[in-house]
């Protein structure tokens, strides 16, 4: 019969099942909020079309997607809206429907979870500032409505003074 080799560091023959992944930081099982990265008022301020946008960095760039109606599919797979290439995310992680000025994130039997604000959701409607944890991303959730649009930079044409 095989036996397990002790541990290698502290020699115990003791062993727990354990994610590659770490455990829970306290944070994410209290339900605390991430503080908001420096970009995110940046990125808030750049939008001026009416609409519910996805905020997050990836490779150090920062990414703005809009949400269109209808169904948005999170995760790794190639057929995903919002892809993204990394063990930690599902190949389908999940689905996100935007209709009649707002939207839900639902999780699409992911492995890791989906989180808002901290807390581990199945489904949850979205409000303006919701942080939303994908495996090791963190997107954020803006939602800017008519009544808050911004006016288009002015720009001068040929021959303005």
């Amino acid at each position: 019969m095989d036996e397990v080799p002790g541990c290698p560091h502290c020699g115990g023959e003791d062993f727990r099942r354990s994610s590659m992944f770490g455990e829970l930081s306290m944070a994410e099982a209290t339900g605390d909020r991430d503080p908001e990265p420096e970009w995110l008022d940046e990125a808030r301020e750049a939008l001026v079309t009416s609409g519910d946008y996805l905020a997050y960095e990836d490779d150090a760039r920062v990414r703005v997607v809009a949400l269109q109606g209808g169904w948005t599919r999170v995760g790794r797979s190639l057929s995903a809206h919002i892809r993204f290439d990394d063990p930690t995310v599902s190949r389908r992680h999940a689905l996100i429907h935007c209709q009649d000025g707002g939207a839900r994130i639902l999780d699409d039997r992911s492995l890791n979870g989906v989180f808002v604000n901290g807390s581990r959701v199945d489904m949850r409607e979205l409000e303006d500032g919701d942080q939303v944890h994908i495996g090791r991303f963190c997107l954020h959730y803006l939602s800017l409505r008519a009544d808050s649009e911004r006016p288009a930079p002015e720009r001068l044409g040929a021959g303005a003074i």
